[in-house]
């Protein structure tokens, strides 16, 4: 099959087609969601507390998520691999902004990088990316780098100022030239209108069935961890792996295992 590119996604969005993306942080899971058809892996700054035990994203560094989007795109065959630009990478100047991405490019592997926020605030970082001819998705809504400056993980875009500051921000990030943009917590109403105001595709996590695709985290996907509202659990592997390691300790302990079969002589 035809790799997924940044321009197929947008080709998709026209021909009414959804698109898949899940959070991947190793090579073993990115290879089997690359065997399974999903469009686009997300490396996302959320390795932070699903793999690394962080109480939120902000600790993350770029030596971390190169070190984790490096396994991704060695899975990634046809899928879109996006590294997300960690807390402080692109915020503090443009120079910083290009010299990191271009580590998501040159040193990982990925093809394109995700980052949070408005134009207004980071338009001359993201024009610095874009000029060095790497790929921009964008973030809006709940944003969890800012988390503290926002009050915490709650849905966004529920006043009408706030609406209309979500639209304007929508639009001012298709205008820059992101290829795409992520939705994060915001009603669904909200963001229905916006993806039918852009040309480029949205992807909701949290902010329903209207955006041009969804994106979730694997390890809510699979039951592990906490599971918020928006999540589905497709498959109750945490579940599974506990049950697993509970009968390897009994078993040790017993002297059930190893048996005859599980040794050499």
């Amino acid at each position: 099959m035809a790799r997924v590119t940044t321009v197929s996604l947008k080709e998709r969005k026209q021909a009414g087609e959804k698109i898949t993306v899940l959070t991947a942080y190793d090579y073993p899971t990115a290879k089997l969601m690359e065997e399974a058809g999903v469009d686009v892996l997300l490396v996302g700054d959320s390795l932070g507390m699903a793999l690394h035990g962080h109480y939120d994203t902000l600790g993350v560094t770029m030596d971390m998520m190169i070190y984790h989007t490096r396994m991704v795109a060695r899975a990634a065959e046809r899928a879109l691999v996006v590294g997300d630009m960690p807390f402080l990478s692109y915020q503090v100047t443009p120079e910083d902004a290009v010299r990191n991405a271009g580590r998501f490019i040159a040193e990982a592997g990925a093809r394109a990088v995700k980052l949070e926020g408005p134009a207004d605030k980071f338009e001359r970082a993201i024009q610095a990316i874009l000029r060095a001819g790497i790929p921009v998705m964008g973030h809006i809504g709940l944003t969890p780098q800012s988390v503290h400056q926002i009050g915490g993980y709650k849905v966004q875009g529920r006043t009408p100022d706030a609406r209309d500051r979500l639209k304007n921000e929508a639009r001012g990030l298709q205008e820059i030239g992101c290829f795409a943009l992520v939705l994060e917590c915001i009603p669904s109403d909200l963001a229905a209108e916006i993806t039918e105001s852009l040309s480029i595709p949205t992807i909701g996590i949290g902010a329903g069935p209207s955006c041009d695709g969804q994106v979730l985290v694997v390890h809510d996907l699979l039951g592990m961890g906490k599971q918020p509202k928006f999540a589905k659990v497709y498959s109750n592997v945490g579940a599974a792996m506990k049950q697993a390691f509970t009968e390897y300790v009994h078993d040790v302990k017993s002297g059930a295992f190893p048996g005859a079969e599980h040794h050499v002589e």
